[in-house]
């Protein structure tokens, strides 16, 4: 059993599935749904449709340079059957899943840390920008007192001042 990959979107189309496009020069197409067929033939770019592999790929939103994807490449070469060579092929292969899947979560953890950053400095850009709306407002009364504050404090400073000119004057009389 064979699974095809969609010439659009990459996406896999297993037997019996699919539309298959043959061009005058006997090159296969082959689609998973009729949006892909539609999209071909509406010579659409599929680097500049959102929804496909390759878009991901050359917008930096998926994996696109691993060694483990040279496993997947496709493969004519007929090779005999051996069950020891069978067994390990398909425990490599499980093997593979799992360190592909680790790397792409990493990458995809990589890829939003930046995200954060930015969303964390346009969250602190609207707080200092409407910081009104936080802080509490301050009654008359509250005003009135810290205004009566201030003025006994300037009162001592003036105060001490003048005890401090008065030491000094005694000083220089003696």
């Amino acid at each position: 059993m064979r699974i095809e990959k969609c010439y659009f979107c990459s996406s896999s189309i297993y037997p019996g599935h699919g539309i298959n496009f043959v061009r005058n020069d006997c090159k296969m197409f082959r689609f998973c749904r009729s949006k892909c067929h539609k999209s071909f033939k509406f010579k659409r770019n599929p680097r500049k449709v959102k929804w496909t592999k390759a878009f991901r790929k050359s917008h930096g939103k998926e994996l696109a340079i691993d060694s483990t994807f040279d496993l997947e490449k496709k493969r004519n070469i007929p090779v005999k059957y051996n069950r020891e060579l069978w067994s390990n092929t398909v425990h490599a292969m499980k093997r593979i899943q799992e360190i592909r899947s680790k790397r792409q979560n990493q990458f995809i953890k990589q890829r939003l840390k930046a995200g954060k950053k930015l969303e964390l400095k346009d969250d602190e850009k609207e707080v200092t920008k409407h910081i009104h709306l936080i802080e509490p407002r301050v009654t008359e009364k509250e005003v009135y007192a810290a205004a009566l504050n201030k003025t006994k404090q300037i009162a001592k400073q003036k105060l001490a001042a003048k005890e401090v000119q008065v030491l000094v004057e005694k000083m220089e009389m003696d």
